[in-house]
């Protein structure tokens, strides 16, 4: 069956978890800085708090849910 053209919707859960940059990078936040924060060390929860890259295998899947960022 042929796909049915329509509008593309944002999709929200992508929208609150990645930002596309002016030049076309897409951040993320890093995962593991949410609970058992006792046992690692201040560095290392520090790391964590900074955007990082998406990589390029997800940039495509990422960007086809964002139409218009």
């Amino acid at each position: 069956m042929p796909r049915i053209a329509g509008k593309a919707k944002t999709r929200k859960a992508v929208a609150k978890r990645f930002k596309v940059t002016g030049t076309g990078k897409v951040l993320r936040r890093k995962q593991g800085k949410r609970h058992l924060l006792q046992c690692k060390n201040r560095k290392r929860k520090r790391h964590l708090g900074k955007v990082a890259l998406v990589s390029d295998a997800d940039i495509k899947n990422v960007k086809e849910n964002l139409p218009f960022a």
